[in-house]
């Protein structure tokens, strides 16, 4: 069975997940640091994981060829890359083996003006129209898998 990983901390998708999962009757696992409420539904279990980067950890782990991970997490995503998982982050941006290494490269050059003060300030808030494109490319990434396999 296909699975959804939600790296859930810090989601702003998941209800949009979970719609689209029981459309599909995929299995969904929020992987979290602390408890949170998920959706009664047989399809959709919380996992907990309390240490440092144990998050990250568990999901670069299972997941495999074929599953989807949604994460804003850039070396979570590389990681899952790696082991043929379709990643996708919140706002529908689709990771790719083509261009994780400069995504990547970018993460630790915002970070270092960060920390100068070069920079400050974080991502836009989320919007509509990308809480729209992200149903969307999910729509699309689950067509995608569901061919493949």
């Amino acid at each position: 069975m296909l699975l959804i990983y939600i790296d859930a901390d810090a989601c702003p998708v998941k209800d949009e997940i979970y719609r689209v999962a029981r459309r599909y009757e995929m299995r969904v696992l929020v992987v979290a640091k602390t408890s949170m409420r998920i959706p009664t539904d047989a399809l959709i279990e919380l996992v907990e994981r309390a240490g440092f980067g144990e998050v990250d950890d568990w999901i670069a782990e299972q997941t495999g060829k074929g599953d989807i991970v949604i994460t804003a997490d850039i070396p979570l995503a590389a990681r899952c890359l790696a082991k043929e998982s379709l990643v996708l982050d919140p706002r529908g941006v689709a990771f790719t083996e083509n261009d994780i290494g400069s995504i990547l490269a970018m993460r630790d050059l915002m970070s270092d003006l960060r920390q100068d003060g070069t920079v400050t300030g974080g991502p836009a808030p989320m919007t509509p129209k990308d809480r729209s494109r992200f149903l969307s490319k999910l729509d699309e990434a689950i067509n995608a898998v569901r061919r493949e396999n």
